[in-house]
């Protein structure tokens, strides 16, 4: 199994309603910009750890480093709901930050669904970032208001299916299953890192079964249109330096089909006001477990 080099420490904040979990990485220091991590959909804080471990010692030694479970997913409790609401990952972030950092700048790395809440959150409170870090957060396709009434009809639909509990995640009869099916959807991922991703990815139950440490409600679709418009004017509001970072794999055109391109997306970022970009060789979407030390390396030398 993989061997951790930086043992994280666990706390719970209780943040609108939810009892959130941060895990941390060194303490605070003095003058020292805290380093904040925002996981993706589905996924947990422990799957930074890879990335965590591959900070040089210089670089930790400076920094306070945190990532909290989401609402619904890893330790952090999920609230009572049939379905989860974007916005409400910006408000959790805000709170977190005035707890953790009262009037403090901070560095802000954010990984997919993450990478998308994070774009949103520094333009919405651009006072709050110093450096900002998009992994593979490319949003979602254009809408049109003519897709509105069949959308708001799937949503209803979709929460009808998780009252009936259609939507529940499926189980595993063990750790070792869960680890297959991480390396099912990544095929770069190697035994001993899925082994321990296992184990915080997922938990046993009463009944011996592993389940995915994530509400199914998270499966719901937002009843909402994405307005590119909306987008482009909260990239337009961030005024902290952003690396924007994509993996070798065209993971965008592999979900969308041609709906939605790499193409598209480097067009809105012409709206972000300093912008870098970079792309980690040889990964897909997870990008961080795939290639942590090319992926760590590229962090530290922004971020100095």
């Amino acid at each position: 199994m993989y061997q951790v080099q930086r043992e994280s420490q666990s706390s719970w904040v209780p943040l609108r309603g939810c009892r959130y979990h941060v895990r941390h990485w060194g303490s605070p220091q003095p003058g020292a910009t805290p380093l904040v991590l925002a996981h993706g959909w589905m996924d947990v804080a422990a799957s930074w750890q890879f990335m965590v471990d591959a900070f040089s010692e210089a670089f930790v030694s400076q920094r306070h480093i945190i990532a909290m479970d989401w609402r619904g997913y890893g330790l952090t409790e999920a609230p009572v709901t049939d379905s989860y609401w974007f916005p409400d990952y910006l408000a959790d972030l805000d709170a977190l930050l005035d707890q953790l950092y009262p009037g403090q700048a901070i560095d802000l790395v954010g990984h997919s669904m993450g990478g998308n809440v994070v774009m949103m959150y520094a333009g919405s409170r651009p006072e709050r970032i110093r450096r900002l870090v998009n992994l593979e957060g490319f949003g979602m396709a254009a809408t049109s208001a003519a897709q509105a009434p069949s959308r708001m009809t799937q949503w209803l639909n979709e929460i009808k299916a998780q009252r009936e509990e259609v939507n529940a995640l499926k189980p595993y009869a063990d750790a070792a299953g869960v680890a297959a099916r991480l390396m099912k959807t990544n095929r770069r991922l190697g035994q001993g890192q899925a082994d321990w991703l296992a184990q915080h990815w997922a938990r046993p139950g009463p009944d011996g079964q592993w389940r995915i440490l994530g509400d199914s409600a998270h499966k719901v679709i937002n009843p909402y249109l994405f307005r590119v418009e909306e987008a482009l004017a909260m990239y337009q509001r961030i005024s902290a330096p952003v690396l924007a970072v994509e993996a070798s794999d065209d993971s965008l055109s592999q979900w969308w089909k041609g709906q939605y391109t790499l193409a598209e997306f480097h067009e809105r970022l012409k709206s972000v006001p300093r912008l870098e970009k970079a792309t980690i060789a040889d990964a897909g979407h997870m990008l961080h477990h795939d290639q942590p030390h090319a992926l760590a390396s590229l962090l530290e030398g922004f971020l100095d």
